[in-house]
Order: C-alpha cells, then structure tokens, then sequence
C-alpha cells in the first residue's frame, strides 16, 4: 500500500511540484491549499502517513495550523514537515517547539524532497513498530508477573487449611471496590496485586500458629502480629513497584488509629490499605474457620456497619455494603 502524503500550500506551482516529485517515488499523494482545508479534512477523514505544511500562508499559517492540528486526537502523532522559503534559525526553532519533525527548503530538491519524506516516514514507522512491541512484552510481562503473583498467594493460602482461596477473593473483592470508587484500570490492576500480596508476610508465621483452632496466647498474636511488616520488607525488594507494599503492611490498621503495625488513623491509612482492609475482613467473616462456619450475610453486613469510621474508612465501607446489597444469592463468599 501506497504511503500517504497531505501536501498543504497556497502556492498551486508549489503544490503540483511536490505532487509530481512524490508521484514519481509511488506516494499517493493529496493537495490542500490551506490550513483551514486540512483541519476540515481530517475531522471527517483518516489521517495520513506524514504532512508537507507551508508555513507562509494567508488567513492561517503553518504555526497555526499545527497548534490546532495536534488539538485533534487522532493527529496527534502525524509527523510534520514544514516547507519554507525562510533561513531564519528562529523560524525553525518555532516550528521544532511545536513539534515539527523537519523543514524542507523551497524550492525544491526532487531528490532531496523524496529522500527526507522518505527517511521520516520510514523513522516514524520504526518508532510505531518498536512502540508496540514494547507494548507486547510490556503485557506479556504483566500477565508472568500475575501469575508469579497467583502462584504465590496461593502458597500463602495453602499455610491456611481455613483459607482456601481468601487472597484472591481480597483481591476481587478490592479491585470490584476500587472500580467503584473510580479508579483507573491501571490502578484497578495494582490493587488487585496488593490484594492477592496482601498477606505475603504469613509465610514467616509458624503453620502451627496460623492453623491453632484454639484462641491464641499473647506471644502467638504477637507473631500474627508481625506479617504485615514482615510482608512489606519482602515486597519493598520489588524495586519497579515499591507501592506494592501498601497493601500487605497497612491492611490491619483501623480507621480510628487502633491497629497495627504502625498505628495509622484515618487518611493518614495509604487509601489501597484502606480498601483492602475492608475486603479483608469481609473475607474473614464469609470463609469457613476452624471455629465456625461461613456467618449469615445479614451478620456480617451488621458487622461491617458496626465498624465504619472505626474499624474501617466510611466511604469504603459503604461501597462494600452496597455490593452486599447487590448480592441477593449471597454469592460473594467462600464456596
């Protein structure tokens, strides 16, 4: 397929020129004779490989045109290269600083004119290609990571014969809450990391400890106690997302600063942690334990009342009971 070129001038010689100088090199090649005619054209049309844009025009010039130009989304990354007559070292740094690629010199240089459109689109489309395939090995990358991810919170899980599953149903039920909220996909996709991280630290607790059906003494508490900081100093060794730690240090502090580790109140809580701890709980008291079953929903619904701006962040909580709300067949629970 023919490249594509949008040759913009008022001048109708210079306009045939360029027209036949590309012509030659098997461009398809489209005339405009101003800025205005351009800016009409690509609101209704696709946009082309590269863009030959004068500067020197009536009613709108090429400055002009190109600021308005990258205003159009889709022709936000159409290379552009301005054709003047002007050897002037400030019209050109103008033009770079609006995002012009190159200036060709009128008149023309057949030659030179086909090689510099020649040598741009080529550039421009080796920059795509590579883009995207960074793109391609950027998700490739993230669906590994998820599955390392998956791996391992289900080895955590797998400590707890009580819990089967909890760490990825905090991290559905924390990315559900988050997208409630109105967070990005990309955030939404971070939490769900947090979420499924977010009890790393149990690796270092005794199974002995984690899987007592009995209540616990104080010196066992005391080493439950410390999974959220042992979590965080394994997850702060991912230098390329540090925020990962968020979840699994904070998700057992309370809204009213009576938690652990640190003893953090309100917003003061990192937000993610705020909304983990919300699924977490919710978890807790619809998965089976040693010392009881799944608790009715109306129970836990009750529980989760009872603990806004307490126990959990008001506004979170709130999301939470709305889903609660939704789930009339009581589905967001252990099976």
């Amino acid at each position: 397929m023919a490249d594509w070129i949008i040759v913009v001038d008022d001048d109708e010689n210079n306009l045939m020129m360029a027209g036949h100088i590309l012509s030659t090199a098997h461009m398809k090649v489209t005339a405009m004779k101003s800025g205005r005619d351009l800016l009409a054209f690509l609101k209704e049309r696709e946009v082309p490989d590269l863009i030959l844009l004068d500067i020197k025009m009536p009613g709108m010039d090429g400055f002009e045109t190109l600021t308005e130009l990258r205003k159009l989304e889709k022709a936000k990354e159409v290379p552009v290269i301005f054709l003047t007559a002007d050897d002037k070292s400030e019209t050109e740094a103008i033009g770079l600083s609006l995002g012009a690629v190159d200036f060709i010199k009128k008149p023309f240089v057949p030659e030179v004119l086909k090689l510099r459109v020649r040598h741009m689109i080529d550039l421009d489309q080796l920059q795509r290609n590579l883009a995207q395939e960074v793109e391609k090995k950027t998700k490739e990358n993230q669906i590994l990571f998820l599955h390392i991810v998956s791996s391992l919170a289900a080895a955590i899980d797998a400590k707890d014969k009580y819990t089967n599953g909890h760490s990825s149903r905090v991290a559905e039920y924390s990315r559900e809450m988050a997208r409630r909220f109105g967070y990005s996909e990309e955030k939404m996709r971070e939490i769900y990391m947090m979420g499924l991280l977010h009890d790393v630290g149990k690796i270092g607790v005794p199974d002995a400890v984690i899987n007592k059906p009995g209540k616990l003494t104080d010196e066992e508490f005391a080493l439950i106690e410390k999974h959220p900081s042992l979590g965080a100093r394994i997850l702060g060794n991912i230098e390329e997302n540090p925020r990962l730690a968020n979840g699994a240090r904070w998700h057992h502090e309370r809204y009213d600063g009576k938690g652990y580790p640190d003893g953090l109140k309100a917003t003061d809580i990192p937000e993610e942690a705020r909304i983990i701890a919300v699924a977490d709980s919710y978890d807790a008291m619809t998965s089976c334990r040693s010392y009881r079953k799944v608790m009715p929903q109306e129970v836990v619904r009750g529980e989760i009342e009872k603990g806004i701006g307490t126990q959990f962040d008001p506004t979170f909580a709130k999301i939470m009971l709305t889903m609660m709300d939704e789930d009339t067949e009581y589905s967001l629970r252990e099976k």
